[in-house]
């Protein structure tokens, strides 16, 4: 367990702009930034992150945080780990009492998988280095066939696996990791005659895979033998921390030259990216081990919205970037192509051109989509009518995938006269396509807004609300949240409220403290009351009218409660009052009024619905036929006390809500 005077020191330290801006690109807007959101797909920008305030809200899906929450979720690690990843970012050093045995039994998968995979890298990378065996096999091949150097061997973490079969396994469980640990990550097979341990990539060069924050997920594993009823590759199997279909190779190494290149060069394998890196083109990745997927590029995404898609200039290639681009398309993202020599890879190529022969011959070679097809299929589409008719088949296919209707309307222009075809034509054969395959709702969206609009337009004044308010159907954990936003967001703020003929002037905290007290009122909702009882030891040091920090609330021990408190803390930010209600001199209600209407109101309704909670109990235990005459009246005068309560309770909800 980490101290709280440690877990303060590490909220402290950390910045959570530097800290979610190494997963998605963040773009100042005002003083917050924004991004597309990196838990759902969307195009348009409602995640957003608050440097002042140290909290991430996504608009869109609902979920929020600060730093430390944000590693929870996108790692899918638990808190302590999270805190851990953030404390070695800013060097902090984190003690923790020892584990009990039971702590120990219940300790993580996961991490004793990363633990293991992390003692596997090292072990690959000391053998290749130190080892007779690594240096005469592994080592050579890295440096003498595919020139690559110490430092980029170090970069990577290249490795070798041992040719004794079952060496590296023997060498794990003798340093104390466990053999369901050594089957689940995929390092060990198991024997079918006597359920022996063995390694899968012995006698292989070995290539580590680092997910986005740098740890390592799996291994990719090569032969160098000649044998071809050998497999070339060896990778590891899907796993608790492995998906391939959602990792990218070289993505952590390559996500800053990302950023600053606003471009992402697509390739297809380990060597790939390793070449281009050691020839200074570091915004490099590949999709090794799989074909390029939908998870993979809205990975890519949250870093840029460009994509150029390099291949082998041979069919298997040109198929390979023919698939990749609808794909990417579909996405929203923007895809260029490069097609290169056909004697060359990208890693030869690299090898040969270095940075700025490869930069430049991308400048000079890469083609949209759309030019990528024709020039492609053009020639062996030339006087061929069905061909042709096939090759624009295939170019508006491609157009149908793309999302936004503007970048649509362009392309369909460029192909139209690129292939001389009727443009009115493609456009009614684009929305075809898009209606069959993507349920495509665009005009009926239009539509709906236009109509809405001009109903506005068309009524009378409209009646202005600040924010949204809870009303008398709402749930009992509806008004708990509702109480607790008020008190975290305006619990120091006071209000003007009309008892009678006088105004009195109230505190927000003390008029809800003070009402649930009054009848010992506590929140049934677990993380409400935690939220609660956090405010008031703070109200109460603090004193009544002084703001309670929000970062009580923001950097508490417990995410859940802090995600609540995100959540309640942002709940209004959308709503905002219309420019147009201005310019018209529409009332807009102020904070004050606000506060004046909404905190008794919610007080009100809650108190109605215990009060209503517990009529419902006593009725329940009246029905029982077992009870004495004494206790049925005990019963009856408690139902008596509650109703003549719920009726003062309605007459005063009347008069909040007329």
């Amino acid at each position: 367990m980490i101290d709280r005077e440690t877990v303060d020191r590490i909220y402290a330290a950390a910045n959570i702009v530097e800290i979610i801006g190494e997963y998605v690109t963040l773009k100042r807007k005002g003083v917050n930034y924004q991004a597309c959101c990196p838990f759902h797909n969307e195009k348009t920008p409602s995640f957003v992150v608050s440097p002042s305030k140290g909290l991430y809200k996504c608009f869109g899906c609902g979920k929020g945080g600060n730093a430390v929450t944000f590693i929870m979720e996108h790692e899918g690690v638990s808190y302590p780990e999270a805190l851990k990843m953030v404390a070695k970012r800013y060097g902090i050093e984190v003690k923790e009492r020892e584990l009990t045995e039971e702590e120990q039994h219940r300790n993580d998968d996961r991490e004793s998988m990363f633990a293991l995979n992390g003692w596997a890298a090292d072990y690959f990378a000391s053998y290749l280095a130190h080892d007779a065996e690594g240096m005469n096999v592994g080592m050579t091949y890295f440096r003498q066939k595919r020139g690559m150097t110490d430092a980029t061997i170090r970069k990577f973490g290249l490795g070798f696996c041992p040719s004794k079969g079952d060496r590296m396994s023997k060498d794990a469980l003798a340093a104390g990791y466990k053999r369901e640990f050594l089957l689940s990550t995929g390092l060990s097979l198991a024997r079918e005659s006597d359920g022996s341990l063995y390694d899968r990539f012995r006698d292989r060069v070995i290539f580590p895979v680092h997910n986005i924050s740098g740890r390592i997920v799996a291994f990719g594993g090569r032969t160098l033998r000649t044998d071809k009823n050998v497999a070339k590759y060896q990778n590891s199997p899907e796993s608790e921390i492995y998906s391939k279909k959602r990792e990218l190779y070289g993505l952590y190494f390559a996500k800053k030259a990302i950023q600053q290149k606003d471009c992402a060069i697509l390739v297809e394998g380990y060597f790939d990216v390793i070449s281009m890196h050691q020839a200074g083109v570091e915004n490099v990745v590949a999709s090794s081990g799989t074909s390029l997927t939908t998870e993979q590029i809205r990975l890519v995404a949250r870093f840029t919205k460009n994509i150029t898609v390099i291949y082998d200039g041979d069919a298997a290639g040109i198929h390979a970037a023919i698939r990749g681009i609808d794909m990417i398309l579909a996405e929203g993202l923007n895809v260029r192509v490069v097609l290169l020599p056909p004697e060359d890879d990208p890693d030869t190529f690299a090898h040969r051109l270095g940075a700025a022969g490869v930069e430049e011959y991308i400048r000079t070679n890469e083609q949209d989509f759309l030019s990528f097809k024709a020039r492609l299929l053009m020639d062996r589409a030339e006087g061929d009518p069905i061909r042709k008719a096939a090759l624009v088949g295939d170019m508006v296919q491609s157009i149908a995938r793309i999302p936004d209707p503007i970048q649509r309307s362009v392309y369909i222009k460029e192909c139209a006269r690129t292939m001389d075809v009727d443009e009115t034509i493609l456009v009614s054969e684009v929305a075809r396509k898009r209606m069959a395959s993507t349920g495509d709702r665009e005009t009926d969206e239009f539509v709906r807004r236009q109509t809405a609009r001009q109903r506005a337009e068309q009524a009378a004044e409209p009646a202005v609300e600040f924010k949204r308010q809870v009303e008398a159907g709402s749930s009992p954990e509806a008004l708990e949240r509702e109480l607790a936003k008020y008190l975290l967001k305006y619990g120091h703020c006071s209000f003007d409220f009309k008892e009678g003929r006088t105004m009195v002037s109230c505190n927000v905290a003390e008029v809800i403290f003070n009402e649930l007290d009054s009848d010992n009122l506590v929140f049934g909702n677990r993380l409400c009351n935690e939220l609660l009882n956090t405010y008031r030891t703070q109200w109460q040091t603090l004193g009544t009218g002084t703001e309670v920090p929000a970062h009580w609330f923001l950097n508490h021990p417990d995410p859940e409660v802090c995600n609540l408190a995100v959540d309640l803390l942002t709940s209004d930010d959308n709503y905002v009052p219309s420019v147009i209600w201005k310019r018209k001199d529409i009332h807009i209600e102020t904070e004050a009024e606000m506060l004046a209407v909404g905190v008794p109101k919610a007080v009100t309704l809650y108190k109605s619905k215990v009060i209503e909670r517990l009529i419902a109990e006593q009725q329940a235990r009246l029905a029982d036929a077992t009870l004495s005459e004494e206790e049925q009246q005990r019963i009856l005068r408690m139902l008596s006390k509650l109703n003549g309560m719920k009726v003062t309770i309605s007459k005063k909800l009347q008069r909040l809500i007329l």
